[in-house]
């Protein structure tokens, strides 16, 4: 029996859900639901349903898994919650410091209803945490490193089009070369944010917004941009279609640490990546997931778990068997 995949909300996130979908083979798409008019979405899969948000509840068994493709602004801290209460979940809330707080909200829902849920799943969170914790746990005497980019940020660019008077924007996160190369070094130097990233925002304003206010806005946001070094460029919607129209990503995690009896020895951990596509990689990552929460709702577990929590082998279509034969 395939597993049968919701997808709420339907912007980049969600297609990027449709299109990994159709790699997995243990996996369909059974519906998707959009705060739009369902009769406007278009989607690339044919004779799969689109529905309003407001009457989800009305297909409670019919979703296996349901993936929450909004924005960690302001969606995801409200709709994981309540989404938990009726289906296993998955969301890719990616606001680092608010974390543990969306764990709690989410674990409590999550528990009490008997589902599983999965939060900040993607690549960082995800990907980047797993291999900061492997690396850490692997050389215990030494420092993390993370560097984002250079690409845009989907939660980053998603925040800055929720200030007022914003009609669209793009952000970029760009690593300090300087910075980068040092850790590189094995030096082991010690960088504050602003010294490893810079930020630069595409911003599109609404006809006789205030500029001053939303670049003030937008450099002062917390857990956002206000430890940063950022620009802000403000151009037209036709500049930022014809020259920030792709969404590519990447970045380096970078363990450097020492081993021998008196630190004589040194060591550099690194785990890359190049996306062509931040949505449709983040997608990849979060449709694997999805097996994991199936597998483990069946076996009776319920309750918020992440990337940490997660046997490898839940991840893949493989059986123990097969992996243990082919890749180990």
């Amino acid at each position: 029996m395939s597993i049968r995949i919701g997808i709420f909300g339907y912007g980049n996130l969600g297609r990027g859900v449709e299109s990994a979908i159709r790699q997995n083979s243990d996996m369909e798409l059974a519906a998707v639901f959009t705060r739009r008019d369902p009769n406007t979405v278009k989607l690339f899969t044919e004779n799969i349903p689109v529905y309003h948000t407001d009457s989800v509840l009305d297909h409670k068994d019919e979703i296996d898994v349901m993936i929450l493709c909004g924005g960690s602004a302001t969606d995801l801290p409200v709709q994981t919650p309540e989404l938990a209460k009726h289906f296993n979940v998955i969301d890719s809330f990616d606001t680092h410091a608010r974390i543990p707080e969306h764990f709690a909200n989410v674990d409590k829902s999550a528990s009490e209803s008997g589902y599983v849920a999965l939060i900040s799943v993607g690549w960082d969170p995800g990907m980047f945490s797993l291999n900061r914790l492997y690396a850490s746990a692997i050389l215990p005497d030494g420092k993390d490193y993370t560097f984002w980019g250079k690409g845009v940020s989907q939660g980053h660019s998603d925040a800055i089009r929720r200030v007022e008077g914003v009609l669209d924007a793009k952000q970029y996160t760009i690593p300090v070369d300087e910075a980068l190369n040092a850790v590189r070094s094995g030096s082991a130097p010690e960088l504050t944010t602003r010294q490893k990233h810079i930020r630069e925002c595409f911003v599109v304003a609404k006809e006789g917004a205030d500029l001053a206010r939303i670049e003030n806005e937008i450099k002062t946001m917390p857990n956002y941009f206000a430890d940063y070094d950022t620009t802000v460029h403000f151009i037209t919607m036709e500049e930022l279609k014809r020259d920030h129209s792709g969404i590519p990503h990447g970045g380096f995690v970078i363990r450097s640490g020492k081993t021998g009896f008196n630190g004589e020895n040194n060591h550099i951990i690194e785990y890359s990546l190049k996306l062509d596509s931040n949505p449709e990689f983040t997608s990849s990552v979060i449709v694997a997931y999805a097996r994991a929460a199936y597998r483990l709702n069946k076996e009776g577990v319920s309750g918020c778990k992440t990337a940490f929590d997660i046997a490898p082998a839940y991840l893949s279509i493989k059986s123990n068997e097969e992996l243990r034969k082919e890749m180990l």
